[in-house]
């Protein structure tokens, strides 16, 4: 298992850094990155002691990242670069959940500045993961509740525009986090098959693979 969106107490998680990778092994991950909320306030102080953070060997793979989340669409390109050079690996954007009142064109400009992952896009137009598809932006199936209630369109959405998933938990609490059996479930109960399903959950290892090298 390889989770690739997860919060500490450095946003609205509710674990300290350590506890959650310890959590994430127990239960089987293989790698995970740390992704806490950030706008233009705060991106280069989380991301630098979380980046310090991934330093140390944690028995499993940690990327530390970043959630950049209600930013105005013509901001996201900027706080991604600040993000990128305080250390950030794994840049997500907060898409447009329809649980939140993110602003309108978030996930278009999200595919501009070049992120890795839109978390929870919500009702995604095809015309924006059809360009998601050619930036090479994958969009994520959530395990989240709420953002998950629209996995479905995402899923059928994403396969009609060619565009890649990833599955992620979005945890910020323990009972958040999720094993393989049971991503393989919400993959399922989004509507994709089988072989679609494993190949989401093989496109997190291919992103960790591109970021920090083989597994």
């Amino acid at each position: 298992m390889i989770d690739l969106h997860m919060h500490t107490i450095f946003s609205d998680g509710g674990l300290v850094p350590a506890e959650l990778v310890r959590r994430a092994r127990q239960i089987g991950c293989r790698a995970i990155a740390i992704t806490d909320h950030v706008d233009y306030s705060n991106v280069e102080r989380v991301t630098e002691a979380i980046a310090r953070f991934c330093e140390d060997d944690h028995g499993i793979r940690v990327l530390p990242g970043v959630e950049i989340t209600h930013v105005r669409p013509s901001m996201i390109s900027e706080i991604a670069k600040l993000a990128r050079d305080a250390g950030a690996k794994i840049i997500i954007v907060h898409g447009e959940s329809v649980v939140e009142p993110v602003e309108e064109g978030t996930n278009d400009s999200a595919i501009d500045a070049g992120v890795d992952i839109i978390a929870h896009p919500g009702l995604i137009s095809l015309a924006v993961a059809k360009k998601a598809a050619l930036a090479g932006v994958m969009l994520e199936i959530s395990g989240r509740g709420g953002h998950s209630f629209t996995n479905g369109h995402v899923a059928k959405t994403a396969m009609e525009a060619g565009a890649r998933l990833v599955f992620n938990t979005d945890t910020h609490a323990p009972r958040d986090l999720m094993d393989r059996q049971m991503a393989m479930k919400v993959l399922l109960g989004a509507g994709l098959d089988e072989k679609s399903a494993l190949e989401t959950l093989g496109n997190s290892q291919k992103i960790v693979e591109a970021k920090s090298g083989a597994l």
